[in-house]
């Protein structure tokens, strides 16, 4: 299976290829009042308008500014379109269902549901995301 790998605050993650619509730079996100705290606000993306999740907030890191590495990952899960503001994704891997192994309990009660399990890619570790659970558990208010 392939995936698209990211970066989130010095972190690894990796999540299905087949989720990821398209990859696109971000210039500008356009705050919506009393959003929630994840919620960076919504951009305009290929004729839509799109709520965007900050996945620094959603992991309780602190927020940093755009800059010219920062992407959006605009996925689909049940029609509905998110994008996924993280610091930097620019590789896509090929990971075979052997090399990712579930997280230990330890890491998956505390990091919530959103963790399909955990790969080592070389020296690296990387946190294979459970798109439906980042997705679903973001409030539908601004989309």
């Amino acid at each position: 299976m392939t995936f698209i790998l990211f970066t989130v605050a010095g972190t690894t993650y990796a999540i299905a290829s087949q989720n990821v619509l398209h990859i696109e730079m971000v210039e500008h996100v356009t705050p919506v009042p009393n959003a929630p705290p994840s919620v960076e606000g919504v951009v305009f993306s290929r004729g839509q308008v799109v709520p965007v999740i900050n996945l620094r907030a959603r992991f309780g890191f602190d927020r940093k500014g755009l800059d010219l590495r920062t992407r959006l990952l605009v996925v689909e899960h049940e029609g509905r379109r998110v994008g996924l503001l993280v610091d930097d994704a620019r590789e896509f891997v090929t990971m075979t269902a052997n090399v990712i192994h579930p997280p230990n309990e330890a890491v998956g009660s505390t990091s919530g549901n959103y963790l399909d399990g955990v790969a080592m890619l070389g020296d690296r570790i990387v946190l294979v995301l459970n798109i439906r659970e980042v997705v679903e558990t973001t409030p539908t208010a601004v989309a």
